[in-house]
């Protein structure tokens, strides 16, 4: 491609705000890589970075050159995925950002099956926090997104809904874990309990949750990392709560226990599945798009017919 290696340069340096840190990762020369910078930089007749002093920071100028770079760089990706195609049908790559809770449960299998089923695309998962799964869709780092409490934002185009509620996890030996349907969220609080780190998205809807109680809840231990809950509660450390999707992996197996509250007040977690307005997606992430889309209904389906999840909105489809 015309200017790859210099859009690449620009792009890693952009990432590790290093040129050493740029270099060692593209195994090139330092003084390579600081040529090709300011050979574009006098072609554009404004820096795009700035000299700080552990690295360099983009300017405003290089904000609007790494935008235009990564959707260079994505759409020959998509050029080469064709290309690839015509000789080696339904060959590609995936890229998305999910929650941890989400990567840590159900995706692992979803991505498992789709792999068996199309073993030439390769999938790349990344997790991260509730607030940041936006911004890696938004620079064109990703292709698609999925996560809870995901505001409307420009540049962002909804591709599915879904409303999914916090619920009790439990040990399946703990004497509440024997009951059938909703629980009472006063029963729980008389319980130890392991919750999300406060601060984060669901900690914001596990409170709101708990507010009407009248004895506060002071949990023995507190994480951001859902596979942590989860093991604790496993563990018979605390009991906690957790949307069902997220655990729905340890239940099927028979490790967890789910019940669904029985508070009116209960809070949901709204689940979005998302991409880039201005950016088409290709077949492969098509394809996965699809099968994803297809699985996250059959889960919802079956956690309906258990009673964990409420009747789906009109739109808790494909946008």
């Amino acid at each position: 491609m015309l200017h790859s290696r210099k859009l690449q340069y620009i792009d890693e340096i952009a990432r590790c705000g290093s040129i050493r840190k740029a270099a060692a990762r593209l195994n090139v020369a330092s003084s390579a890589i600081n040529r090709q910078i300011l050979a574009l930089e006098e072609e554009l007749g404004a820096p795009i970075f700035e000299r700080m002093p552990r690295g360099l920071k983009l300017t405003a100028a290089g904000e609007l050159c790494i935008e235009h770079i990564r959707e260079v760089l994505k759409t020959y990706e998509r050029m080469e995925a064709r290309i690839r195609g015509l000789k080696m049908p339904q060959a590609g790559k995936v890229s998305l950002v999910a929650t941890v809770g989400l990567a840590a449960g159900p995706l692992a299998d979803i991505i498992a099956r789709f792999i068996t089923q199309h073993p030439r695309v390769r999938v790349h998962l990344r997790n991260d926090g509730p607030s940041n799964t936006l911004h890696p869709v938004l620079a064109g780092e990703v292709d698609l997104g999925i996560g809870f409490n995901i505001a409307a934002t420009p540049g962002i185009r909804t591709l599915a809904n879904f409303d999914i509620p916090i619920g009790a996890v439990l040990p399946p030996g703990h004497r509440l874990a024997q009951e059938e349907g909703p629980i009472d969220l006063a029963d729980m609080a008389q319980e130890p309990m392991v919750l999300a780190q406060p601060g984060t998205s669901l900690r914001n809807v596990i409170n709101l949750a708990l507010a009407p109680l009248s004895v506060p809840v002071e949990p023995v231990v507190e994480s951001n990392a859902s596979d942590m809950l989860k093991k604790l509660v496993k563990a018979g450390i605390g009991l906690t709560l957790l949307n069902p999707l997220d655990v729905l992996p340890e239940c099927r197996r028979g490790e967890l226990v789910f019940r669904p509250l029985a508070n009116p007040h209960a809070r949901h977690q709204p689940m979005k599945l998302f991409a880039r307005s201005r950016t088409a997606l290709d077949t492969a992430t098509s394809l996965f798009l699809e099968f994803l889309l297809s699985e996250l209904a059959a889960m919802v389906s079956e956690l309906q017919a258990k009673g964990h999840l409420p009747p789906q909105p009109r739109d808790a489809q494909r946008e």
